[in-house]
């Protein structure tokens, strides 16, 4: 693609790498059946390419309208087009910089200001967090239906795995590898369980696991709101918080959440020129992965506690489960780890259950669901049909958006994968 890049932009680093990535593009449309936006709505300019051109014509200087804005906040961010492009365009990037600019010259009105606001002033928060999931459960009957599926009932609303299993502990640290685990902002309050039963399947196989003092919100929801400011702040609190526990030997840093390892595997990049950060930024995303991406890596040690815990169940233990897997689009298309967890899955002994389109977003991506609940109601009625029709018997997700998101459109249980692989190691 051609470019002239408009004299306010073309000589900046973030104009020099916008121009790179328009340059990239070669317009095959191969990104076109990928967008979720695309295919609900049909218009080019809810497309990848379309954003693409709107993004450029922005980057040349020609007049920006609310419209533009329109179609680039219709953007799931999900990162479908960056896996189906033959020329490796960043899109993701390319949308960040866009979007940045347009919200310098397209005032919203002041109700969007006010739930952008709210939203980056409670979510990243695990207390408010947990004090507005409250209040919210207090009054849920009164709610409205569309808004009231969307609450839930208590902190852990979805049934476990049996009536009588507790949720996990956090272990005491017994081995001599560690990792550090950041718990984040919204999943403590939302499933507490989670992270202690990350914690259970590290120690299983031989893996101490450290909590984050000082850490919080990685920093995605201001960044995908433009609110980089605030995203920066995010980044060097939680580069503060974890460097002593790198600089002492912790041979990753990982975490439960898919879209919060998304993120932080990219604060190299995002701190580069920041000469206080740059080198801690880089060296902590280096290390950054997935609970996958390691639990993958040591797959043999998993596979003989999970034989051993297999071994020791009592005979009247419960018959394995069929499972549905959704994938989010943050562990497939941003951290490339399709297809890992799903052995882990089966190397326990569940029955995965096939699903249509896997690569489909649920609709969720981050505030999207909040921001665009139309369309986000619209791809989640997809996915959850996509996901039961192999009728299993309870969903699993990666992340803690989608989680909470398919919970709200669907009768089954849903948890966490590593919720499911902890019930098998610790007698679930």
């Amino acid at each position: 693609m051609q470019t002239a890049l408009a004299d306010f932009i073309r000589s900046s680093p973030a104009g020099r790498e916008a121009d790179a990535i328009l340059r990239s593009c070669v317009h095959c449309g191969f990104c076109l059946p990928a967008c979720p936006t695309y295919q609900l709505l049909g218009d080019e300019l809810d497309s990848p390419r379309g954003r693409i051109y709107l993004m450029k014509q922005l980057l040349e200087g020609e007049p920006v309208t609310a419209r533009t804005q329109l179609h680039l906040d219709r953007c799931l961010t999900c990162r479908a087009c960056e896996s189906a492009c033959p020329s490796g365009v960043r899109y993701g990037r390319l949308l960040d910089i866009g979007r940045a600019l347009v919200e310098e010259r397209v005032p919203r009105t002041a109700p969007a200001r006010l739930e952008r606001y709210l939203l980056r002033s409670i979510v990243p928060y695990t207390r408010r967090v947990r004090a507005l999931l409250g209040i919210a459960a207090a009054v849920r009957p009164l709610l409205p239906r569309a808004l009231r599926s969307r609450v839930p009932s208590g902190l852990e609303p979805a049934a476990p795995l049996r009536s009588s299993q507790r949720p996990p502990i956090w272990p005491t640290p017994r081995h001599a590898r560690r990792v550090v685990l950041l718990e984040g902002c919204v999943q403590p309050a939302l499933a507490a369980g989670i992270d202690p039963a990350a914690a259970q399947v590290f120690d299983r196989i031989g893996i101490a696991t450290v909590r984050v003092a000082g850490g919080g919100c990685c920093g995605a929801l201001a960044h995908h709101l433009s609110a980089h400011t605030e995203s920066l702040a995010q980044m060097r609190r939680n580069v503060d918080a974890l460097w002593p526990h790198v600089a002492a030997g912790a041979e990753a840093v990982v975490f439960a959440a898919s879209a919060c390892a998304a993120m932080v595997c990219d604060y190299g990049r995002l701190l580069e020129d920041d000469p206080a950060y740059a080198a801690r930024a880089a060296r902590i995303s280096t290390l950054s992965q997935d609970i996958s991406q390691l639990l993958a890596a040591n797959d043999g040690a998993l596979r003989a506690a999970l034989a051993a815990a297999s071994a020791a169940a009592p005979p009247s233990a419960p018959t394995p489960l069929r499972v549905a897997f959704q994938a989010p689009c943050t562990l497939q298309h941003a951290l490339r780890a399709t297809g890992v967890v799903e052995p882990l899955l089966a190397a326990a002994g569940f029955t995965l259950t096939p699903v249509t389109d896997g690569g489909r977003c649920c609709g969720s991506a981050g505030t999207y669901s909040l921001l665009q609940p139309e369309l986000a109601t619209r791809l989640l009625r997809a996915k959850v049909a996509a996901l039961e029709a192999g009728a299993p018997q309870l969903i699993a997700t990666a992340n803690i958006g989608c989680l909470a998101h398919l919970r709200s459109g669907t009768t089954l249980p849903v948890h966490h994968w590593v919720e499911l692989l902890a019930a098998r190691l610790i007698g679930g």
